[in-house]
């Protein structure tokens, strides 16, 4: 009996797998070309699921400039006790958050400085509330780099189609606070145009001669690992019951660590030294955000005040042993 165990054998050659590789590099560069290329397409247009997890704002369309600069100069600024802010000028006084006018097509050259003690940032957004929505090319800084104390900057902004903008501080909870002012773009009615005026509460906590309010007296307790930064700590309140940092007053030995946790949804800063006489330099966390932690260690015995630069009224104290 026999078997027939032939069959067909394929084979290449060196020359034609050489081909077919130059074949494949040729595409592959190729391709490579025209997604380079296309590059400012590609990072203008967000994922799909970040467009749906992210607020929608529709930006205004395109305008054509009209050739008319409307200079603009806001300073960034705080009431003496940090919970009313505000831009030029605290509620009740001239040029107080001032209200800018213009034409579609107009171009505002923003000029920008932080005058207070806080962090602060800038932007241009259609959103009637909120930090959201910035327009591109009205950006200060950000919230997660934001102007520090003395620090300032230029941005510019053109209406495409008329209706009310904002002019707002992008830090979580500053708009909130005061730091929001109004463009008015063509066709505007007199109400549009109208300020809000400050409530008498509001009026009376800024004429108030002291500092910062009466609070209740803090008790240092013993340090016992971890110093909280509560939910909730970045809108004024918490400093009434001295529960900005939990807890406010600890007391530990020389040279132990101690570690701070941002339990909050907002970025914050344990930078020592007081609202009112601003960072001694001994020690800063700069901007860290919710989730993070911060640590640092004191080998001389003393009292260490420390504050929030983001949100002042956030203060606590170390003692070292």
């Amino acid at each position: 009996m026999s078997h027939d165990n032939s069959q067909t054998v394929y084979r290449t050659t060196t020359t034609r797998t050489g081909k077919m590789m130059a074949i494949m590099l040729g595409i592959c560069i190729v391709g490579g070309v025209i997604f380079f290329s296309m590059w400012d397409y590609w990072i203008s247009q967000p994922a799909p699921v970040v467009g749906m997890m992210s607020e929608t704002i529709e930006h205004d369309v395109q305008a054509a400039f009209t050739g008319v600069h409307i200079p603009v100069e806001l300073s960034f600024i705080e009431s003496p006790d940090f919970r009313t802010l505000a831009f030029n000028a605290l509620p009740g006084e001239p040029n107080h958050n001032p209200t800018i006018t213009m034409d579609v097509g107009d171009e505002i050259n923003f000029s920008v400085v932080n005058e207070g003690k806080s962090f602060h940032a800038f932007g241009v957004t259609a959103a009637d509330e909120g930090f959201g929505g910035i327009i591109p090319g009205s950006e200060i800084a950000a919230p997660s780099n934001p102007l520090k104390p003395g620090e300032g900057g230029e941005s510019k902004f053109i209406a495409g189609e008329e209706g009310v903008y904002y002019y707002i501080c992008t830090v979580p909870g500053h708009r909130e606070q005061g730091m929001v002012g109004r463009i008015v773009v063509g066709g505007a009615s007199v109400e549009d145009l109208v300020e809000t005026a400050p409530t008498p509460e509001v009026m009376k906590e800024i004429a108030a001669p002291e500092v910062m309010k009466e609070i209740t007296a803090s008790v240092p307790v013993t340090y016992d690992g971890v110093i909280s930064i509560p939910d909730g700590s970045g809108i004024p309140g918490c400093d009434e019951t001295n529960e900005c940092y939990l807890p406010s007053h600890v007391v530990v030995s020389a040279g132990e660590e101690i570690t701070w946790s941002n339990d909050d949804t907002a970025a914050h800063t344990v930078t020592s030294g007081t609202p009112a006489d601003g960072a001694d330099g001994k020690f800063d966390s700069s901007l860290f955000m919710a989730g993070g932690t911060f640590s640092v260690t004191l080998d001389e015995a003393g009292d260490y005040p420390y504050f929030c630069m983001v949100h002042p009224w956030m203060t606590g104290v170390i003692t070292v042993n």
